[in-house]
Parts: C-alpha cells; sequence; structure tokens
C-alpha cells in the first residue's frame, strides 16, 4: 500500500502539533481550567502545525491569499477538525480522571479523531495543487 508523502508528513507536524498542544494544556489547566487551557492550547498547536505544514508538508502549493490570510484560513479549517477534537477530549474529560497525564491521553485521542477533517480541508481546499 502506497501512502501518500503529504498524509505522512501532515500525520508527522500532527505530532509536533500534538507535543505542543499537551505542554501548554498541562502548565495552563491549573490556571484555566481543563476547558480554558484546553481552547489555548488547541490555537498554539494549530498555529504550530500551521508553520510546519506550509513549510514541509505543503511547500510549493501556496494558498494564493498572502500571508496573514492563509493563517486565518488555516485556523478556520482546523476549527473543523478542532471542534470534533475539542468534543472527543471533553466527552472524556467529564467523564474520567482530570490528572495532567490523563488530559494528555484525552487531547490525543481527540486529535487523532480530528486529524482527517483537518487533512482533507487542507489538502482539498487551502492548499490545493495549483494548474
Amino acid at each position: 500500500m502506497k501512502i501518500n508523502r503529504s498524509l505522512l508528513l501532515f500525520g508527522v507536524v500532527g505530532i509536533a502539533g500534538l507535543l505542543v498542544d499537551m505542554a501548554v494544556l498541562a502548565l495552563l489547566h491549573p490556571f484555566l481550567g481543563v476547558y480554558g487551557a484546553r481552547l489555548v492550547s488547541f490555537i498554539a498547536a494549530a498555529s504550530t502545525t500551521w508553520l510546519l505544514n506550509r513549510r514541509l508538508t505543503f511547500a510549493g502549493r501556496g494558498a494564493g491569499v498572502g500571508l496573514w490570510g492563509e493563517y486565518v484560513r488555516y485556523l478556520g479549517l482546523m476549527l473543523g477538525g478542532g471542534t470534533v477534537n475539542y468534543a472527543v477530549y471533553s466527552l472524556l474529560a467529564l467523564q474520567f480522571q482530570q490528572t495532567s497525564l490523563w488530559l494528555a491521553i484525552y487531547v490525543a485521542v481527540g486529535s487523532l479523531a480530528g486529524m482527517s477533517v483537518n487533512y482533507f480541508g487542507a489538502s482539498r481546499w487551502l492548499y490545493r495543487s495549483q494548474g
């Protein structure tokens, strides 16, 4: 089975974003609560993945809207998968333990759930092949 290069890179970049997400969540959840900290950690992770995806995964596939426009559109697209991600995270956090370790696990499960939505949006809409 041939694995699509951009999908593989998207997954690797997603792991980097997941690590940022988990670190920010672990640092902020004592101060902002499990849901407020999750919103901040999502924005940090999405910003990280935007930077990495535009340089690695979708290099050479311009968005054609300028840097700021690309960032705003990317964040907007990531809200689709982020909504799925946050819903899974929230359901798990409501039902189970809320320690840093378990919250990190819930973030990982949510991230897997939202990844396909995010990849589809980024590859088919924002960074679609030119020509």
